[in-house]
């Protein structure tokens, strides 16, 4: 923590890393430059890397699914799966906590739903943003796999996006997120 705080203090920034705000230079970000918003990134990136943490996000395209109860069915099922898929893990430990804020509700409650007999979970939705700077980086890892999965499918990019991560900066940040998957 005390390597991304220091990273961020040389940014001349210290508040909550929200990656679609700073890619496309909205709300807390709308003064800063390009470089300053890249070394935000970047320092919680490279934090990322140094963490103990695995990935695994799950993408569902919504231009294949025919409506919200499909996709919700979809989003269930692939996340129950995972849950049961690492279920020996997670039971090695007497807590682990799980922050969503519901930002997408229906998602917050298929969460709910899942880990309603699990009792070592525990999901939190109250919780200071600003101090959990695992959640962020979290949001930051699920914001660049939807970048990875964009290029990967020749999708359309926002011009933010464009404008932020090279093919380069892309290509790279594959590379250097293979190790961290599941």
């Amino acid at each position: 923590m005390k390597y991304l705080n220091n990273r961020l203090k040389k940014a001349n920034y210290d508040g909550m890393i929200h990656l679609a705000d700073l890619v496309a230079k909205r709300g807390d970000y709308t003064d800063f430059t390009l470089e300053q918003r890249k070394n935000i990134f970047w320092s919680i990136f490279h934090f990322s890397r140094r963490v103990p943490v695995k990935i695994h996000t799950i993408i569902l395209d919504k231009r294949y699914q025919n409506s919200k109860a499909q996709l919700n069915k979809e989003l269930y099922t692939n996340i129950n799966y995972f849950f049961n898929f690492i279920e020996d893990y997670l039971n090695k430990f007497e807590k682990v906590v799980i922050y969503y804020d519901n930002g997408q509700k229906d998602l917050g409650t298929i969460i709910d739903k899942i880990l309603i007999n699990k009792s070592n979970i525990e999901h939190r939705i109250e919780f200071d943003h600003k101090q959990k700077r695992l959640f962020q980086v979290s949001d930051m890892l699920t914001f660049v796999d939807k970048i990875i999965y964009k290029h990967q499918h020749n999708m359309k990019m926002t011009k933010a996006e464009t404008y932020f991560f090279s093919v380069k900066d892309i290509l790279g940040i594959i590379r250097q997120l293979k190790n961290k998957r599941l």
